[in-house]
C-alpha cells in the first residue's frame, strides 16, 4: 500500500481571468470587476473590459454579498433556489460535501477518481474535490453561476458549468463589521470583519466566523449526539500590496474551516426486515450505530493573486494556489443500531496550481491566452463492515467477528492547459469570438482492497485483521488529450437589445474506478480462469466524457433600464457518459452475491434542450414616499433531458427506464421586494417562492427516494438605518415546513427491465447489501426563523 505522504511538485498557480455579475440589479455588486453607471445599467467585466452586462453573451446568474445577506442566504447551496436549471445540495453524510449538477451534468459520487461536472471556484481557484466545498456565506462579494462548458476563460475546464465564490477585496480605509445572528435549533452565529491600511500600499485584513446550530433532529442511539446540527468556526486573511491607482496588485490571502459537526445519517424509508425495526416518526431523527471515526472535517488554502498592467494594451496575471482538506466521517448506510452496512471512511485531498494569463485591450480586439496546470492528490480510505457470516471465505465467519472489506483509493493528477479567446469588433454592432482549450491528464490510481475481520481498520478506531491475499492491489496510468474549442457571435440590435449564438464543446478526463474488485467474474474476457493485469485494467479504466453545446439568447432592457430580460436556449450533446455503478460479487457462482464492486463505464449518450428566462422588474416607484419603490425578479428554467442509450449491468439499452439524475425538469423562483424609507433608514422587505419539479436521485427510478415536485417559501424584512451602519433582520426559511428529499442511499435488488425493486413473497423488498435492507433518505432543512443584527464602522 502507499502511505499518504504529499508527491506535490513545485509550481506557482494563477487564477481564472472571468468575472461575472448578477442579470438582477439585486445581485449587482460593485468591485474591481464592476462598477455601477447609475440605477439604468450595470458595467461588468466578464470578458475582462468593461461592458454592460446586456453585451455579454453568456449565461450566468450571480448574487451580491449584499443581496445574499439580506435574503438571510446561509451557504452556498441557498444559491441554486434561485437558479434556473441547477442542483447544489450538500451530499449524504457531512454538512460539507457538495454535489452540483448544471442542466443535467454533474458527478454526485465524492470518491477520488471522478471528476466534477460542475467546477467550484473560491477565488477563481478550482477546488478540485467536492469534501468541503459547501461554503457558507460570510465575508463574500458575489457568487456566480455559469451554465454551459467553460475553459476558454476559466483555468479548469468544466464540462456542466461553474459556481464562483468571490470574496471581498480590502477598502483603502480602515473597515470593521460585525454581525451576529439567532434562531430557532439553538442557531447562534458570529462574523467579524476587521481590515485597515498599513501606509498608502498595503492593506491587511481578515474575517472570523462561528457558526453553530442545533439539530434539526436527534440520534435516539447515541445519547448527546445530534444529526443535522452545525459546529463550524472558521476564519480568512488577506494581505494586499498595490492597486486602485497602482499598476500592480499583490493579493495573498489564505482560509481555513474546521467543521466538528456530528455525523449527518439518514431516515430509513423501510421497516428492518431483519430486525423488524419501525420507520421513524420524524424523518431528522436517526437510530445510526456508527460513530467512529469521530466526525470531523478540516480544510486550509493559500492563494497568490498578482495582476500587473504592462502596457496601456496588455495585463498579466498569475495566481498561485495550495489547498488540502482531511474529513474524517462515519457512514451507517442502515441507520440502524446494530451493524448492518457500516462504512467508516476517511478522504484526504491535497493540490497545488498554476495559472497565468496575458490580457489584451485595443480599440476593436480583446483577448487573453493562458496556460494551467494542476498537481492533486485524491485520497480515501473507507472499510464496508457486514453483518453476514462473510460467504467470501472458504470458512464461514461468526457474526460477532465483523466481516467487512477495507478499500483505498489513491489518485494523482497531473493535469495542464493551454488556452486562449479573442473577440473582434467587426463592426460597432457585429462581435466576433472564438477560442480553444487544449488539456492534457495524467491519472495515476492505486487501488487497494482486502477481506477482514474484527471491525474497523485501526484508524477508525478499531482491531481490524486482513484475511486472505488482497482482493485487489492495482497501479494503473492513464493519459487523456483534448481539444474544446468555443465560438460566439452577438449583435447588438440597438443599445438596449442583444441576441447571441454560440458553440462550445466540454470535455471531463476519465480515469480508473477507486473501488473495483479485482475478481469480479466479468474481468476474465477469455474465460481461462486468470485475472491479468490487462484485463483488470480495461475492466477498471474508463475514457472521458464530452459534450457539444448549442446556445442562443437575447438580453434587453425597457423603461429606463427598470425593466431586464435575458432569454436562453440550449441544446448539449452529450457523450461517453461515465455511469458509476457496481457488479454483484458471486465468488462460489452460487447464484448469491456475497458483496459488491464499483465499476464505471462510459455507458451512455443523452441529448439536453432547453429553455432559461431571468426578469427583473422595478416598479410603482414612489409609492410610499420619496426613494420608496417595489421589485420584482423571477426566473424559470426548463430542460428535457434524456437519456438516448444507456448500457445496463446485463448488457442492454435501458434509456427507456433510466433517467438524468438531480435534474428537474423545471426549476423556477419569484421574488417580490418592497423598499420604504422608514425614519434615517429604510425597510427592505422580500419574499421568495422557488420550486423544482419531480427529480430522480438515481439514473434508475426509486420509489423511496424520487423527490416529487416541491415548492419552498422564504421571507426577509431587514431594517438599514444610520447611513446603512446599522442593520437588522428577521429572516424565514421554509415557511410551510416543506419535507423533501435531498439524496440517499438504496441497496436492494431491482428488477432489470423496470429498475424498480423486487418484492419477495411477503411483499418486503429484497437487501442487495446487508440484511436489514437499505432505503436512507436525507433531507433539506426544516422551517428555520433567526435574526441577524449588523453593525459597521
Amino acid at each position: 500500500m502507499r502511505p499518504f505522504a504529499p508527491r506535490l511538485r513545485r509550481a506557482v498557480l494563477a487564477t481564472s481571468a472571468l468575472s461575472m455579475i448578477a442579470f438582477t440589479p439585486a445581485a449587482f455588486a460593485q468591485d474591481a470587476g464592476a462598477s455601477d453607471a447609475g440605477d439604468d445599467e450595470i458595467i461588468v467585466t466578464a470578458r475582462r473590459r468593461d461592458e454592460r452586462l446586456l453585451d455579454v453573451p453568456v449565461a450566468v446568474t450571480a448574487i451580491s454579498g449584499d443581496a445574499l445577506e439580506a435574503r438571510g442566504a446561509l451557504d452556498l447551496t441557498d444559491v441554486a433556489n434561485i437558479t434556473p436549471n441547477t442542483t447544489l445540495e450538500t451530499s449524504r453524510g457531512t454538512n460539507s460535501t457538495l454535489s452540483a449538477f448544471i442542466r443535467g451534468v454533474g458527478q454526485q459520487d465524492p470518491v477520488p477518481g471522478f471528476e466534477a461536472g460542475v467546477g467550484i471556484y473560491l477565488d477563481d481557484v478550482y477546488l478540485n474535490r467536492p469534501q468541503a466545498a459547501v461554503l457558507d456565506i460570510y465575508d463574500v462579494e458575489r457568487i456566480e453561476v455559469l451554465r454551459g462548458p467553460q475553459g476558454t476563460l476559466y483555468g479548469r475546464n468544466t464540462i456542466g458549468g461553474a459556481v464562483k465564490y468571490v470574496t471581498k477585496a480590502l477598502p483603502q480605509d480602515f473597515s470593521l463589521k460585525a454581525r451576529a445572528t439567532y434562531g430557532t435549533y439553538d442557531q447562534a452565529e458570529g462574523v467579524l470583519t476587521v481590515s485597515a491600511p498599513i501606509g498608502d500600499m498595503l492593506r491587511v485584513g481578515g474575517s472570523l466566523a462561528r457558526l453553530s446550530r442545533g439539530g434539526f433532529g436527534d440520534n435516539l442511539n447515541i445519547p448527546g449526539v445530534e444529526n443535522y446540527n452545525k459546529d463550524v468556526w472558521a476564519g480568512r486573511g488577506t494581505i494586499e500590496f498595490g492597486g486602485y491607482d497602482a499598476p500592480v496588485l499583490i493579493r495573498l490571502s489564505g482560509d481555513y474551516t474546521r467543521d466538528k459537526s456530528d455525523p449527518r445519517n439518514g431516515h430509513r424509508l423501510i421497516p428492518g426486515l431483519l430486525s423488524g425495526a419501525p420507520v421513524l416518526d420524524d424523518v431528522y431523527d436517526t437510530r445510526a450505530g456508527l460513530n467512529a471515526p469521530k466526525q470531523d472535517v478540516e480544510a486550509w488554502g493559500l492563494a497568490l493573486n498578482v495582476t500587473a498592467e504592462l502596457s496601456d494594451n496588455l495585463t498579466l496575471r498569475s495566481i498561485s494556489a495550495w489547498r488540502k482538506d482531511d474529513s474524517f466521517t462515519p457512514i451507517d448506510f442502515d441507520a440502524l443500531p446494530a451493524v448492518d452496512v457500516d462504512v467508516p471512511a476517511v478522504y484526504r485531498n491535497e493540490q497545488l496550481s498554476q495559472e497565468f494569463q496575458l490580457l489584451y485591450e485595443s480599440d476593436r480586439v480583446h483577448g487573453l491566452v493562458g496556460f494551467y496546470y494542476l498537481d492533486a492528490r485524491a485520497y480515501t480510505k473507507f472499510d464496508v463492515i457486514l453483518a453476514e457470516t462473510g460467504p467470501l471465505l472458504p470458512t464461514p465467519v461468526p457474526v460477532a467477528l465483523g466481516f467487512g472489506q477495507k478499500t483505498i483509493g489513491d489518485v494523482r493528477t497531473d493535469s495542464w492547459s493551454v488556452f486562449g479567446d479573442v473577440t473582434f469588433d467587426v463592426t460597432d454592432r457585429l462581435h466576433l469570438s472564438v477560442g480553444g482549450r487544449y488539456t492534457v491528464d495524467n491519472r495515476d490510481s492505486y487501488i487497494f482492497k482486502t477481506n477482514q475481520i474484527l471491525g474497523a481498520d485501526p484508524e477508525f478506531g478499531g482491531e481490524s485483521v486482513p484475511i486472505g491475499a488482497p482482493i485487489t492491489d492495482f497501479d494503473g496510468k492513464a493519459r487523456f488529450k483534448k481539444f474544446t474549442p468555443r465560438a460566439s457571435v452577438s449583435f447588438d440590435i440597438h443599445d438596449d437589445l442583444m441576441i447571441y449564438a454560440s458553440y462550445s464543446k466540454g470535455f471531463k478526463g476519465g480515469g480508473f474506478d477507486p473501488r473495483g474488485s479485482a475478481n469480479v467474474r466479468a474481468i476474465d474476457i477469455n474465460n481461462d480462469g486468470i485475472f491479468a493485469y490487462d484485463e483488470i485494467y480495461n475492466f477498471f479504466l474508463f475514457q472521458p466524457e464530452t459534450v457539444d453545446s448549442y446556445e442562443a439568447g437575447i438580453k434587453g432592457a425597457s423603461a429606463n433600464g427598470d425593466i431586464n430580460f435575458a432569454l436562453t436556449g440550449f441544446y448539449a450533446d452529450y457523450k461517453n457518459v461515465q455511469i458509476p455503478g457496481s457488479v454483484g460479487i458471486d465468488a462460489n457462482n452460487d447464484g448469491v452475491f456475497e458483496g459488491f464492486s464499483g465499476v464505471t463505464t462510459n455507458a451512455a449518450s443523452a441529448t439536453f434542450k432547453g429553455l432559461e428566462l431571468e426578469t427583473s422588474a422595478r416598479f410603482a416607484h414612489d409609492f410610499a414616499g420619496a426613494g420608496s419603490r417595489m421589485t420584482f425578479a423571477g426566473t424559470l428554467g426548463y430542460i428535457d433531458a434524456q437519456y438516448d442509450e444507456f448500457i445496463g449491468n446485463l448488457g442492454t439499452d435501458v434509456s427507456d427506464i433510466t433517467d438524468i439524475q438531480n435534474t428537474p425538469t423545471w426549476t423556477a423562483s419569484g421574488t417580490l421586494g418592497a423598499l420604504v424609507p422608514v425614519g434615517d433608514g429604510d425597510v427592505n422587505l422580500s419574499t421568495t417562492v422557488s420550486y423544482r419539479s419531480k427529480t430522480q436521485q438515481f439514473e434508475y427510478p426509486s420509489p423511496y427516494l424520487d423527490q416529487k415536485g416541491y415548492a419552498l417559501w422564504d421571507a426577509s424584512l431587514v431594517y438599514n438605518f444610520a447611513g446603512d451602519r446599522y442593520s437588522i433582520g428577521l429572516h424565514a426559511k421554509n415557511i410551510l415546513d416543506k419535507r423533501y428529499k435531498t439524496s440517499g442511499y438504496q441497496f436492494l435488488l431491482t428488477s432489470p427491465t423496470t429498475g424498480l425493486p423486487l418484492a419477495a413473497p411477503n411483499g418486503n423488498p429484497i437487501p442487495s447489501l446487508g440484511r436489514e435492507g437499505v432505503a436512507t433518505a436525507f433531507y433539506g432543512n426544516p422551517r428555520q426563523l433567526f435574526v441577524t443584527g449588523t453593525v459597521k464602522f
